[in-house]
């Protein structure tokens, strides 16, 4: 027969009968406190006006070319008081899914399939330092996706 042992609390022992001993979550990296204070930085130093420009424009550039093709459905409005980054597209008679997974294996580009009770699409978010050669590789991909190639 084995003795049976107590084994510490991970949070300090005076915290045993406190709740708040749950708070405790051990170490904490300095580089996500690092990361905030740099992207608080550089947000005020563009501005969320000149951000938000940024963005609608990545957004429109991939979001108006492909539009205009015709295998399309844009499910995100382009008016700038109604959206922003984010834009959803979905490519007319191929399955959300396997779009998603063919912008991944074949480029590498990561999206995220919506598939709601009311419509389908691959939603899109790139960031500030997306470059416009990305964007347009993205294009790129769509199309051909949309092609069958």
């Amino acid at each position: 027969m084995r003795a049976e042992t107590t084994r510490p609390s991970p949070a300090n022992v005076t915290r045993a009968g406190d709740i708040r001993k749950f708070e405790e979550i051990g170490t904490h990296p300095a580089a996500n406190h690092n990361a905030i204070a740099e992207a608080l930085s550089f947000h005020q130093g563009i501005g969320v006006e000149r951000k938000a420009a940024r963005l609608r424009y990545l957004r429109d550039r991939w979001a108006k070319r492909l539009a205009g093709t015709g295998r399309f459905t844009l499910r995100t409005s382009l008016d700038p008081a109604q959206s922003c980054a984010i834009g959803t597209v979905q490519v007319r008679g191929v399955d959300t899914n396997k779009a998603v997974q063919q912008l991944w294996d074949k480029w590498r580009i990561i999206a995220t399939p919506i598939n709601h009770a009311e419509y389908t699409g691959i939603r899109v978010t790139p960031n500030v330092y997306t470059t416009l050669e990305e964007i347009d590789t993205f294009g790129d991909a769509m199309e051909k996706i949309a092609a069958g190639s």
